[in-house]
């Protein structure tokens, strides 16, 4: 059997259409490209009539068995359910939107009552119309949705999804009852206000349960354009929601809410249960390969880690697929099926099936990439015909600059999927399956050269891995194929092209060395082109699969820094900034935005301003100025530990910024996780930093019980810390709990691979500071400073407001609470330190509850609340000078 003649139009098309390696692509051409992509590549529509024989079913292997049609076979093993990426990324935003309605029916009240009060002056007219009451109107709605929706399903007998609307409508009820009944029991009043009504005289909170339950019922089944009972089911739960809303039976948020509760436990299950697979198997994939113009004998899926889970999961053993090494390569850089295509005529082609469920995963890390990078354009939301497009064009540009790429032959639509049928690369193997050995320097040349021919007609291919460079010995020498084009840009600018250069020499170095590496690319590549590198070897560069490789091989960039600066000594490898923002910059994110949540939801200001407007400012200005002594103490004793230089002025800047981190983190972990990041920014490993802000603390534990015991024995009192039964029967049992789980082999290999390291490191820091007595005195020396600066600093609070205790019960109180805010992992130690504080100083010195409480507060907020600002400052400043 021949091919069809639509299939021998395609591939003469395809041929004629594919310009030269001597033709210029400009953008004209390009433009032209895309026209003639339109017939000559073949381009079929779904719906559109092939020109060859009707369909028929092909036969399956590895899957149930189907009615057979002669001499077609199809090797597969097809997911019967798939889990949509945007189900999880609707998840995600309902989630975000739950919590923005909540935001904003807390804080801007008047946004949401305003509109309220717009529309309800249309309740008396709509009053009049209705010939029904509201709540009746709303009982019916529900009532019509669930009898159409388990009707329809059941008349399709789709009996899983009539489970799982079940399990959608029973967490609907249940997620929309716990957030009402959480919202009235333990939320503050200003968001009860935001979700209430005024009715009959009183505020009533609303989330109104029908609306959960419709709109999780109607998600759960699918979108509303694919069955028509889905789309009149919102239709009728907008009208009777604007009815509730225009009447006042809801407020807006609450409205909002209880649908975002919906469509979040819609979602959900869709996400965790798997949909229906709306892909092109079997019999579809047949007929899409028909109209594409080729008449199919054989269709072989490639293997990749999906067939193997697919068959796991099906409990059937996985049939024969294709394993050549470039088909196998293929799938793994575009991340899409891929078949091994034998058709009548003879013909072995492969086919790329690009699914419209993956586009999502797509376009989120090509928008996060572009929006991180600096000098990557943003693309903007593509559909799944506009990323078949831009591939089909990405490799016609680069056929049209001569780089040896498989021709691209046709394209057309099938089910919720599109066809790419091209050339095979011969005989190739990918670099990843080359021995190194076999990388002789003619190779290296002739792939900078296929590279060189795509900048040249500004073409950057930006997912350069070992996946998409092949190559294949002949006896004219080697040929070098170039694959992958779908993340690429035609018209690219001058530093896509660069970041190309930095991927090839990164992705051959690792595999034959750095000099022979930069030797290849010298002997192809400008010495202009060579240097631009030098800035851009850094790991945010490469692919992520050249990023894996590395970490088995860390030194390569650093040994291509020195090959570069030895072949053209005048090359600046002085890294560039590429990205937009990094680490640092969204953790002074995420920490501003904690600080502005807790100050305006857990500060109580009365009680603030009553503490400091009822005390003595001279005791409160010297509590505070002690306050400010601690940071001083704790900056000494970084100072004399360290393993390197550090001023006493970084150290106390480092101390203050930890006062700003410590409002997203428990208490004493900002201070160390600072501490370890100024060590490595000095070049300092990252065993001996930890070992090193280990050792601070454990320092400072010492000199804390040691200077408890010297008061109790000064003052001549024996005072204990006032710890209850209840509390000493928890940390028996915890370490009860840590001893049991030590006995397990495994736990144990566990702890001892990730501490021993540490001690290892800490032992000889340990003998070196005992060893040096100015360095173990001055520790000693910072650690006194900060542990009796506190101490004195919870006195002079006292005094502030006219009640005394000893020192030693001082220390006491003091202690108790710090170790509260440091065992409970709160925040600063928010809530617990105040409330350890205010509880011991009552029950130590029998002061009244109110006036401990206000004490507590006051020593708070002037060694924590008010040190925040400087700490902010601090870090700004840190992180400008690349301390952080």
């Amino acid at each position: 059997m021949s091919a069809t003649p639509a299939g021998r139009a395609a591939a003469d098309g395809a041929s004629a259409g594919a310009p030269t390696s001597d033709e210029a692509l400009t953008p004209h051409r390009a433009r032209d490209l895309i026209a003639e992509s339109a017939g000559a590549v073949g381009v079929v529509h779904a719906g559109s009539r092939s020109t060859g024989a009707p369909p028929a079913l092909p036969r399956l292997t590895g899957t149930p068995p189907q009615d057979a049609d002669e001499g077609i076979t199809v090797d597969d093993v097809p997911a019967l359910r798939v889990h949509h990426p945007s189900d999880l990324l609707g998840v995600v935003l309902s989630v975000v939107g739950l919590v923005l309605v909540m935001g904003v029916a807390t804080f801007a009240p008047n946004t949401t009552t305003g509109v309220a009060e717009d529309v309800h002056g249309f309740s008396a007219v709509l009053q009049r119309i209705l010939f029904v009451p509201a709540q009746v109107l709303a009982a019916l709605v529900l009532l019509t949705n669930i009898i159409l929706v388990f009707g329809n399903l059941a008349v399709r007998r789709l009996g899983r999804q009539v489970l799982e609307a079940l399990a959608a409508t029973a967490a609907a009820v249940a997620l929309n009852e716990l957030v009402l009944w959480v919202v009235n029991e333990f939320v503050g009043t200003d968001l009860q206000r935001g979700l209430s009504v005024h009715r009959g005289g009183d505020w009533v909170t609303t989330l109104p349960l029908y609306v959960a339950i419709v709109s999780g019922l109607l998600t759960v089944v699918g979108p509303r354009g694919r069955r028509r009972v889905v789309a009149a089911g919102w239709n009728l739960l907008w009208v009777a929601a604007g009815v509730d809303l225009i009447t006042a039976r809801v407020s807006l948020p609450g409205l909002i809410v209880s649908l975002l509760i919906g469509r979040l436990v819609g979602l959900a299950t869709r996400y965790l249960s798997g949909v229906q697979s709306e892909r092109a198997y079997g019999g579809a994939l047949v007929a899409g390969v028909r109209r594409a113009g080729f008449e199919p004998v054989r269709l072989t899926r490639v293997a990749d880690e999906s067939t193997d889970e697919a068959a796991e999961r099906r409990g059937t053993p996985a049939p024969e697929l294709g394993d050549a090494p470039a088909a196998r390569a293929l799938t793994r850089s575009t991340m899409h099926r891929v078949y091994e295509l034998e058709t009548a005529d003879g013909q072995g082609l492969d086919v790329v099936v690009i699914d419209g469920d993956r586009q999502v995963v797509g376009m989120l890390s090509r928008a996060w990439r572009s929006l991180r990078m600096r000098g990557i354009e943003g693309r903007s939301v593509v559909s799944l015909r506009q990323a078949t497009e831009r591939a089909a064009l990405l490799a016609y540009a680069a056929r049209a600059a001569g780089v040896r790429t498989p021709k691209l032959l046709s394209v057309a639509e099938a089910e919720d999927s599109m066809l790419l049928v091209q050339e095979r690369p011969g005989h190739a193997v990918p670099l990843a399956d080359i021995p190194a050995d076999r990388l002789t320097d003619r190779v290296l040349r002739e792939i900078w050269r296929q590279l060189q021919l795509a900048h040249d007609a500004g073409i950057a291919h930006r997912a350069l891995t070992s996946d998409v460079v092949l190559a294949e010995r002949t006896d004219d020498g080697p040929i070098v194929w170039l694959t992958g084009w779908e993340q690429g840009d035609v018209a690219s600018s001058e530093l896509a092209r660069r970041m190309d250069v930095t991927q090839l020499v990164a992705l051959l170095a690792l595999r034959v060395g750095a000099q022979r590496a930069l030797e290849s690319a010298v002997a192809v590549l400008p010495d202009d082109d060579i240097a631009a590198v030098g800035p851009l070897l850094q790991t945010i560069a490469l692919p992520r699969e050249t990023r894996e490789e590395l970490r088995a091989n860390k030194q390569v960039l650093a040994e291509l820094r020195t090959a570069l600066v030895a072949r053209l000594p005048q090359a600046d490898v002085e890294p560039q900034q590429l990205v937009r923002f990094g680490a640092r910059t969204v953790m002074s994110i995420v920490l501003t935005t904690v600080a502005i949540f807790v100050v305006l939801t857990t500060i109580n200001v009365d009680q603030i301003a009553n503490a400091l407007t009822t005390g003595d400012w001279r005791w409160i200005a010297l509590a505070f100025a002690l306050g400010l002594l601690t940071l001083f103490g704790a900056g000494l004793a970084v100072v004399a530990l360290s393993p390197v230089r550090v001023t006493p002025w970084h150290a106390t800047l480092m101390q203050t910024a930890a006062t700003y981190v410590a409002l997203a983190v428990p208490a004493g972990i900002g201070p160390a996780a600072l501490h370890l990041r100024m060590l490595q920014r000095r070049g300092v490993s990252s065993s001996l930093s930890a070992a090193t802000a280990a050792l601070v603390q454990v320092l400072q534990f010492v000199v804390t019980v040691l200077l408890l015991l010297v008061l109790s024995l000064v003052s001549g009192q024996h005072e204990s810390l006032p710890i209850s039964p209840l509390v000493l029967l928890i940390i028996g049992l915890v370490v009860a709990c840590v001893a049991a789980l030590l006995l397990v082999p495994k736990v144990r290999q566990w702890v001892a691979a990730r501490v021993m390291p540490i001690i290892a490191q800490v032992w000889p820091r340990l003998i070196e500071v005992l060893g040096q007595p100015w360095r173990l005195l001055l520790a000693v020396t910072g650690n006194l400073l900060n542990t009796l600066g506190y101490v004195c600093a919870f006195a002079a609070c006292m005094e502030a407001l006219g009640q005394h205790a000893s020192l030693v019960q001082v220390a006491l109180i003091y202690l108790t609470g710090n170790t509260a805010g440091a065992i409970i992992p709160t925040p600063g130690g928010m809530g617990t330190v105040e409330l350890a504080l205010g509880g011991t100083l009552a029950a130590v010195t029998g002061i009244n509850a109110g006036i401990a409480a206000s004490i507590a507060v006051l020593f708070r907020v002037l060694t924590y609340w008010l040190r925040i600002p400087l700490g902010w400052v601090a870090m700004r400043y840190l992180q400008r000078r690349g301390e952080l």
